[in-house]
C-alpha cells in the first residue's frame, strides 16, 4: 500500500512538472509572437512615415503593407527564437562538451546547474555520475598500484632466497629455513590471488553459488579448526561458545568470511593470548563475535580497516595483504548483514557480525 501511494505521488509530481514545462513553452512562444508583432508594427509605421507604404485601405498598398508586416514578423520571430533557443540550450551544449571529455577519459568535469527544473535535475545527475566515475578511476589506479606492489614484494623475496639456496656450501639448517620462508611467501601469494579473484568476482557479478540452509555453528567450528597449527605455534587459547542455529545463506561465501576474520584475530593476537568466538541466536538474526587481545586500533584505523589494501599495523604487513576485511565487507553487503568493530589501543578488538536467518535455533 505504501509503495502504491509513493508511486501515485511520484506520478502526480512528474505530471505537474511536465505541465509546468508545457506552460513555460507556451509563454515563451507567446512572448516571441507578441514582441515580433510589436517590432513589425513599429517597423511598418516607420516605413509608412517614410512614404514607402500607405495606410491600410483598398488597393495594392494594403496587401503590400500586410505582407511586409507578416514577413517582418516572421523574420523577427525566427531571430528571437534562435537567440532564445541558443540561450535555453546552452546547458545542453555544456553537457555535450562534458560528455565528450568523459568519453576521452577525463572524469574531472563539472557542468553548471542552471535552467529549468528538468535541466537542473539532468545537470545534477550528470555531475553525480562524473564524480562517481572519477572515484572509480581513482580506486582502479590505486588498486593496480597496490596489487603490483603486493605481488612484487613476495616474488622478490622468493627470488632472493632461491638464489641463496643455489649455493653449494649452504648449511642444511639454513637451506631448510630458506625453504620454509619460500613456502610461506608462496602461500601469501596464493591467498592474495584468491582474495583478489573472489573480491573482483563479487563486485562484478555478486553471488557465485546459490543460497542454502545449513548449520552456522558447525561452519564456524570447522573454520576455527583450520587454524589449529597457528594456534599451537603462538600458544593461543580459544573460548568457543556457539548456540546451535540454522541459517539460509551462501555457505561458500560465509566460509571465506569467518576464515578472514579469525585469521585477522590470530595475526594480531600476542603469544599466549586468548581468542573468543561466540554465536547467539536472536528472534530475527544471529550475532557472531570474534574477540582478540591484540594491540587494538584507534578511531582513524577503525574507519579505514575495510578499505582495500589498507593495513593499520604496518609491522605485520608481511603476514597479510589488506584484502581480507574488504572481502568480509563485500560478502556482508551481499548477505544483507552488518559488521561492527569495537576496539581501543592496547585493548584488543571485537568484530561483531549480524546476519538474518530463517529458522529458530535447532532443538
Amino acid at each position: 500500500m505504501s509503495n502504491n501511494c509513493k508511486s501515485r505521488k511520484h506520478g502526480r509530481k512528474r505530471l505537474i512538472e511536465r505541465f509546468s514545462l508545457f506552460i513555460w513553452l507556451i509563454i515563451f512562444v507567446f512572448i516571441i509572437l507578441l514582441v515580433s508583432i510589436v517590432i513589425a508594427g513599429a517597423a511598418w509605421q516607420f516605413v509608412m512615415t517614410l512614404g514607402f507604404l500607405q495606410p491600410f485601405g483598398p488597393g495594392h498598398d494594403s496587401i503590400n503593407s500586410l505582407l511586409f508586416i507578416l514577413l517582418f514578423s516572421l523574420l523577427v520571430g525566427t531571430s528571437l527564437a534562435a537567440i532564445g533557443g541558443r540561450f535555453l540550450l546552452r546547458p545542453l551544449r555544456q553537457m555535450t562538451e562534458a560528455t565528450k571529455e568523459i568519453a576521452a577519459g577525463n572524469f574531472n568535469v563539472h557542468v553548471e546547474v542552471k535552467g529549468t527544473r528538468e535541466l537542473e535535475r539532468l545537470a545534477a545527475s550528470f555531475n553525480e555520475m562524473a564524480g562517481e566515475l572519477n572515484n572509480i578511476e581513482t580506486l582502479r589506479t590505486d588498486f593496480v598500484s597496490n596489487i603490483s606492489h603486493e605481488f612484487k614484494t613476495p616474488l622478490t623475496s622468493i627470488k632472493g632466497f632461491v638464489m641463496l639456496m643455489s649455493k653449494k656450501d649452504l648449511p642444511d639448517e639454513q637451506r631448510a629455513e630458506y625453504q620454509s620462508i619460500i613456502i610461506s611467501e608462496i602461500e601469501r601469494l596464493s591467498r592474495l590471488s584468491s582474495n583478489v579473484l573472489l573480491l573482483t568476482k563479487l563486485e562484478a557479478t555478486g553471488y557465485t553459488t546459490p543460497q542454502s540452509e545449513y548449520a552456522l555453528d558447525e561452519q564456524i567450528r570447522r573454520s576455527v579448526i583450520l587454524f589449529e597449527s597457528q594456534l599451537q605455534k603462538k600458544q593461543l587459547k580459544t573460548v568457543i561458545e556457539l548456540e546451535e542455529a540454522n541459517i539460509s545463506a551462501n555457505e561458500e561465501m560465509l566460509r571465506h568470511l569467518w576464515i578472514n576474520i579469525f585469521e585477522n584475530a590470530v595475526k594480531h593476537s600476542p603469544e599466549g593470548g586468548t581468542i573468543e568466538v561466540r554465536l547467539k541466536a536472536a528472534p530475527e538474526n544471529v550475532i557472531v563475535s570474534i574477540t582478540d587481545q591484540g594491540k587494538g586500533m584507534d578511531e582513524h584505523v577503525k574507519r579505514r580497516i575495510f578499505e582495500k589494501f589498507y593495513q593499520g599495523d604496518r609491522s605485520r604487513a608481511a603476514e597479510g595483504n589488506g584484502l581480507g576485511l574488504a572481502l568480509v565487507k563485500k560478502i556482508l553487503e551481499l548477505e544483507n548483514g552488518t559488521i561492527e568493530v569495537e576496539s581501543q589501543p592496547d585493548k584488543g578488538a571485537c568484530f561483531t557480525v549480524t546476519l538474518p536467518f530463517t529458522q529458530h535455533p535447532i532443538k
